[in-house]
């Protein structure tokens, strides 16, 4: 059965090569989402300036939540965690150890470039050498041959908010920057170490040191990194940005998923639908109904497995693209590689194959149960659509979809109501095609007369066809309707929540300027000095973290945003509106809650708050103020002094600042390398460019999701209408014009589209309308009614060219050809 099969495809190439085209390249996309994914869960970044290290010592980045039931949660602590520097005294004495260095990573200003300082005594976990000159004492520095300075030179360095001078004492190959001990100590603020570098001594077995150095640090709280992993204590940003990958790769997986399964499904029953002339032939021959049922599973899993193997290799290249469009826009860092085995090929094959073998069995179901005679009866006809699964089926996905919808906007409030709104669209429209032929016919005879009388009689020929077949006119719509779907609920799903943050951000921002530090941080001293500046009225030190909160037990994995602000300026510079307490109290182990958070956890002004800093350190914060709040949007104040050192900056990063005077501002800014500053409506506008670089992303992702139905749509419509070479004909030599014959394609086409296009839209409402009640507090979301225009307008001339370039290639040839062909 199955040679057979092979035999005639040469009858129906644009049904095998239409399949093909869907299944390979949903697994180009289901490949390319499995690959973002490992990757963030490998997290892995290239050995640098530690390569010489065997074992790096680093303190547990995670931090154990309260609730969850029987499984504890953890969450990854979102500011760098230091190490006893005392442990690398007790490592030193291991025997098989050649060296175990403190590393404190320090940043720099210099020459404008932002970059690292470190102990020269890290040096020999490069290794790196003295090209010229000695190593540094306090007030020195060895400088990278890179910067283009000489042994001897002086250079203005900024660094943990200091801006000072320091003499080049030697030089080394690269673009490192090394300072004496003590000018570490006093820069890095901390008397800890990033981490702990472990050089084994030559022939030392590094398994077996890595055994005793894990019993020295055993109830530290440190962890040993070797191999590949070490590449994540040199870049610690890059194990947050792996979460963060695996959390978007997991919705965008979530999505591509059944998209791509109803994709190939839904391509591979036209195929076989196309083919019931030909089983039914089959069964009027003898074939028995399990041997119809091998051969159609056979041909299907055969093609999706070459097709899906063939997709995973440009699937490599839209992953390591997406990564590094992520990077570009500052989401993930540089350093994060691209990491890829064989589960992404597993999960992309696999896709293809369950699609392909389901959608077959379904599709030659009935043609292997039903009578050969009936089958050829019902092949020439259109038989009942709406089955009891087909029913069922629809039933149950309305109902999850109305649960979603009533889920957003009664369980969330602000973006995180995404969660629910953003697959509510996918539901909807499973259920949508499910009924989609039932939409035909309602269509079909409301806009009979209008088509008819515009079109005239290819016009009324038109919908007589339509009124015939219309599960083929609904299968037809069904991509028009998935792609137009997607693209709308998708991309102002994003501008609605681009639009609530700038509104959020623009809000609370009365300051007007703001001083942002080139390196590390602002010193209290510049802070002084702002404030003595004429024209000056308010400043408040800015940092911002995260907090968990202990108790009540309403901790996130990602916690809690905190910003660090100063008492005196926070009401002049912020819209924070006090609702209980007061925020000149702010000061010490204390902290101010917004409203919202304060109702839900059931604590007031006076109450006190168990939290987890951002570097895990523990706080018992008195609650003396409560502040209103934008919902999604909440965020806890505390001192500046109290949070800034447990960041990693260990200062303020901003200083807001209100003043009748700018002008006086931009004459001491002049000049300074410690600090850059910007007016209010500069800040606004970084953020806006920020946020919309970030969005750009997300619809790189979706956009993605977006090319792959609009690629269903061709491959649908192409395949439909290649195959009416012989109803064309037939009207041909019945005495119609091929002008004639094209017009119809046309009216057709233009129902297509206005059935996908309502039926869209209906499905991108049920994600967008609640989720802009929760966000803006109106159904309408934000985004321009141009892109809706184009998205429906582009949806509209993919179903007529898909339609009409197939229908005018299949007339060149004369009437009676095609029918004999046929």
């Amino acid at each position: 059965m199955f040679g057979i099969a092979l035999r005639s495809l040469r009858h129906r190439r644009g049904a095998f090569v239409g399949t093909f085209v869907a299944m390979f390249f949903g697994a180009v996309i289901v490949f390319a989402t499995g690959a973002l994914m490992e990757t963030g869960v490998r997290a892995r970044a290239p050995l640098q300036r530690l390569a010489a290290a065997d074992i790096h010592v680093v303190a547990g980045k995670t931090l154990e939540l309260p609730g969850g039931g029987d499984e504890a949660e953890t969450a990854l602590l979102p500011e760098r965690v230091r190490v006893e520097r005392e442990l690398a005294d007790r490592i030193r004495d291991l025997p098989g150890v050649g060296a175990a260095v403190p590393d404190v990573s320090v940043p720099v200003s210099l020459r404008g470039r932002q970059v690292s300082g470190h102990d020269w005594a890290t040096s020999v976990l490069a290794p790196s050498t003295l090209a010229d000159g000695s190593a540094p004492t306090p007030g020195q520095v060895v400088l990278g041959s890179g910067y283009g300075v000489r042994t001897g030179d002086s250079v203005d360095l900024v660094a943990r908010g200091e801006e000072g001078r320091y003499r080049v004492s030697g030089t080394v190959a690269g673009d490192g920057v090394y300072f004496a001990t003590a000018d570490v100590t006093r820069l890095s603020g901390t008397g800890g170490a990033d981490l702990i570098g472990v050089v084994a001594a030559p022939g030392a077995d590094v398994a077996e040191l890595s055994r005793r150095v894990a019993e020295v640090v055993k109830g530290t709280g440190a962890v040993l990194l070797t191999g590949n992993e070490r590449g994540v204590s040199e870049f610690p940003e890059v194990a947050a940005a792996g979460t963060m990958l695996v959390i978007l790769a997991g919705v965008t997986g979530g999505l591509t998923v059944p998209v791509a399964v109803f994709v190939i499904a839904s391509t591979l029953v036209l195929s076989i639908q196309q083919r019931e002339r030909e089983m039914a032939l089959l069964r009027t021959i003898g074939t028995t109904p399990g041997q119809l049922r091998a051969m159609v599973l056979g041909e299907s899993t055969l093609l999706a497995a070459v097709a899906s193997a063939l997709g995973c290799l440009p699937g490599v290249l839209l992953a390591k693209w997406l990564l590094s469009l992520m990077a570009g826009a500052g989401m993930t860092p540089p350093q994060l590689t691209y990491q890829q085995g064989v589960l992404p090929v597993l999960v992309a094959v696999g896709v293809g194959l369950l699609s392909a073998a389901g959608a077959a069995l379904i599709a030659a179901h009935r043609a292997a149960r039903i009578r050969p005679t009936q089958a050829l009866a019902e092949a020439a006809i259109q038989r009942r659509w709406l089955t009891r699964p087909r029913a069922i089926l629809a039933s149950l996905t309305f109902a999850g979809g109305i649960v979603l919808m009533v889920a957003t906007v009664t369980v969330f409030e602000g973006p995180v109501a995404a969660a629910t709104a953003g697959p509510t669209s996918m539901v909807w429209a499973i259920g949508l095609a499910l009924i989609a032929p039932g939409v035909t016919t309602v269509c079909v005879r409301l806009l009979r007369r209008p088509l008819g009388m515009v079109s005239g009689e290819p016009g009324r020929l038109a919908m007589i066809n339509a009124g015939a077949y219309t599960v083929k006119v609904a299968a037809a719509a069904t991509p028009i309707m998935l792609a137009t779907g997607i693209a709308t609920a998708n991309i102002f799903l994003q501008s609605t929540m681009t639009d609530a943050a700038q509104r959020a951000y623009t809000e609370n921002l009365r300051a007007d300027a703001v001083l942002t530090a080139t390196a590390g941080g602002i010193s209290p001293a510049v802070a002084e000095r702002v404030r003595a500046v004429p024209g000056v009225s308010a400043v408040s030190e800015v940092v911002s973290s995260s907090v968990f909160v202990m108790d009540p037990a309403d901790g996130s994995d990602e916690g809690r945003p905190v910003q660090g602000v100063s008492a005196d300026g926070v009401s002049q510079t912020t819209g924070y509106t006090v609702t209980g307490g007061s925020l000149s109290a702010l000061a010490g182990d204390t902290v101010a809650l917004p409203s919202p958070l304060a109702r839900r956890w059931g604590v007031g002004v006076g109450d006190t708050v168990k939290l987890r800093l951002g570097d895990g350190s523990p706080l018992a914060a008195k609650v003396i103020a409560t502040v209103s709040a934008r919902p999604g949007f909440e965020t806890l104040l505390m001192p500046v002094r109290t949070l800034a050192p447990h960041t990693s900056a260990g200062l303020p990063t901003q200083l807001l600042v209100r003043s009748a005077d700018t002008g006086a501002l931009r004459d001491f800014a002049a000049g300074r390398h410690d600090v850059v500053l910007g007016d209010r409506t500069a800040q606004l506008r970084s953020f806006h460019d920020q946020a919309a670089l970030g969005a750009w992303v997300n619809y790189a992702l979706v956009g993605m999701i977006a090319a792959y139905t609009v690629i269903a749509v061709v491959n649908t419509q192409v395949m439909a209408t290649l195959a009416r070479r012989r109803e064309f004909g037939l009207q041909r030599l019945t005495g119609s014009t091929r002008g004639q014959v094209m017009r119809m394609v046309l009216v057709e086409g233009a129902l297509v589209a206005i059935i996908g296009v309502l039926l869209g839209g209906i499905a991108a409402a049920t994600t967008l309308v609640p989720f802009s009640l929760v966000v803006k507090g109106t159904p309408l979301p934000s985004g321009s009614p141009l892109t809706f225009v184009s998205i429906v307008a582009a949806a509209a001339a993919l179903a007529l060219v898909s339609m009409l370039v197939p229908a005018w290639r299949s007339t060149r040839r004369p009437p009676i050809e095609a029918v004999a062909t046929e």
